[in-house]
C-alpha cells in the first residue's frame, strides 16, 4: 500500500504540472512573445527551482495538507491519504483534458473534506480551522489579485511605454582581416555584436532582437512559475509523506521526486490549459500580461513565505480577468470566464465526492 500511495502522489504531482504550468507562462504566449513550447519549458524550469527551494522555506504547508488543523483527529493511516489522492487526481485529470484551469489546492482541500466526512461525519472536520486556514485564502485571493491588477495597470502601461523605446539588437558586422601576401585581398570576418538601440527598432542587418519589455515579461513569468512551485510542492508531498517515511525515503528525496513529476506533467500535458488562458479569456499584450504576472508572483510569493495555501490558479486567473476589465477595448470573453468559475465552484464537491467514495472502498 505504501508503494501505491507513493505512485498516486507522483501522479498527482504530474496532474498538477499539466494543469498549473500554464498559470505562469500563459501571458507570454498570449502576448505573442513566445511559442507555447518554449514558454512551457521556461515555466517547468522555474517551477522546478521553486519546488526544490520549498524543501527549506514552506514546510508549514505539509502539516496543513496532512490534515493538521483541518480534521479533529488527524489521520496517519495510508487509506486516508490514498483516498485524498484519488479524489484530487480524478478531478484534475478531467479538468486538464478539457483545458479548464482548476486549482490543485482546491481539489486537495475538497478531497480532504470528503474523506474526513465519510470517516467521522460532519463533526470530524475542524470547520473553523478549515475556513480560516484554507477556504478564506482560496475565496478572497482571486478578488485581491483582480483589484491589484486594476490598480497597477495604468502605472505599468506608462512604464512600458518608456521601456518600449529600447531593445537589444544582435547585428552582423563585416570586419577586415589580415592580408595574406602581396597582391592578395584581405580576408573578411563576420562578427555578431550586441547593440542597444533607442527607439525600439533594429536595422535590417540585425539577426535577432530582444526588447526591454519582452525581457521584463519573461522575468515576471519566471517569477510566477517559481513561486507556484514553492507553494504547490509541499501540498502534494503531504499526501505521500507517511508512505515515504515508512519505506525509508527522506523528505528531501520526496521533494525531488515530486518536483520531477510536476516537470514531466507540465512538459507533456501543459498545453491545453495554456491555450485557454493565453487566448480564450481576453486578448493579452505585454503590458497587461506583465501586470498580471507581477501581481501573481507577489501574492503567491508572500503566501508561500507565510505558508498560506493560496491557489496559483485562482490568483493568476483573477489577475488575467483584471487585465480584461482594465482594458475595455480588449474586454473579457464572459462565456469562457463563466465556464472557469463554474469549474471552480464544482471542484470542491466533485473532488470531495471522489475522495469520500474512495475512502469508503479503501477504509
Amino acid at each position: 500500500m505504501e508503494v501505491a500511495l507513493l505512485a498516486l502522489t507522483l501522479i498527482l504531482a504530474a496532474a498538477n504540472g499539466a494543469n498549473d504550468v500554464s498559470k505562469g507562462i500563459a501571458t507570454v504566449v498570449g502576448a505573442r512573445i513566445a511559442s507555447a513550447r518554449n514558454a512551457v519549458v521556461w515555466g517547468v524550469v522555474c517551477t522546478a527551482a521553486g519546488g526544490l527551494l520549498a524543501a527549506f522555506v514552506t514546510q508549514g504547508l505539509v502539516k496543513t495538507f496532512s490534515g493538521k488543523g483541518l480534521v479533529l483527529v488527524p489521520e496517519t493511516g495510508l487509506p486516508f491519504f490514498l483516498a485524498i489522492a484519488v479524489g484530487a487526481i480524478g478531478w484534475l485529470v478531467v479538468a486538464t483534458f478539457t483545458g479548464t484551469p482548476v486549482s490543485t489546492t482546491h481539489s486537495l482541500f475538497g478531497a480532504l473534506l470528503g474523506v474526513a466526512i465519510v470517516k467521522g461525519g460532519l463533526e470530524g472536520v475542524a470547520w473553523a480551522g478549515a475556513m480560516t486556514k484554507v477556504a478564506a485564502p482560496l475565496l478572497f485571493s482571486p478578488l485581491v489579485s483582480l483589484l491589484l491588477v486594476l490598480s497597477v495597470l495604468p502605472t505599468v502601461a506608462r512604464v512600458f511605454r518608456r521601456f518600449n523605446r529600447y531593445c537589444l539588437c544582435i547585428e552582423e558586422q563585416e570586419t577586415a582581416g589580415a592580408s595574406f601576401g602581396t597582391g592578395m585581398a584581405a580576408a573578411s570576418m563576420i562578427e555578431e555584436r550586441p547593440r542597444v538601440v533607442a527607439g525600439g527598432s533594429c536595422s535590417n542587418e540585425s539577426v535577432a532582437r530582444l526588447s526591454a519589455v519582452d525581457s521584463l515579461h519573461w522575468l515576471s513569468s519566471g517569477a510566477t512559475s517559481f513561486f507556484r512551485g514553492m507553494n504547490d510542492t509541499p501540498k502534494i508531498l503531504a499526501i505521500g509523506i507517511a508512505a515515504s517515511l515508512a519505506i525509508g525515503l527522506s523528505t528531501m528525496s520526496m521533494y525531488m521526486f515530486v518536483t520531477v513529476a510536476m516537470a514531466i506533467g507540465g512538459l507533456f500535458g501543459g498545453f491545453r490549459v495554456v491555450e485557454t488562458l493565453a487566448h480564450k479569456v481576453t486578448p493579452l499584450e505585454p503590458d497587461n500580461g506583465f501586470a498580471a504576472n507581477l501581481v501573481t508572483s507577489i501574492l503567491v510569493g508572500l503566501a508561500s513565505h507565510w505558508s498560506m495555501p493560496v491557489s496559483t490558479t485562482h490568483v493568476s486567473s483573477g489577475a488575467i480577468f483584471g487585465t480584461g476589465l482594465g482594458s475595455p477595448k480588449r474586454g473579457l470573453r464572459w462565456k469562457v470566464v463563466g465556464e472557469i468559475l463554474l469549474a471552480w465552484v464544482i471542484t470542491l464537491p466533485v473532488s470531495g465526492l471522489l475522495g469520500g467514495v474512495a475512502y469508503a472502498v479503501l477504509g
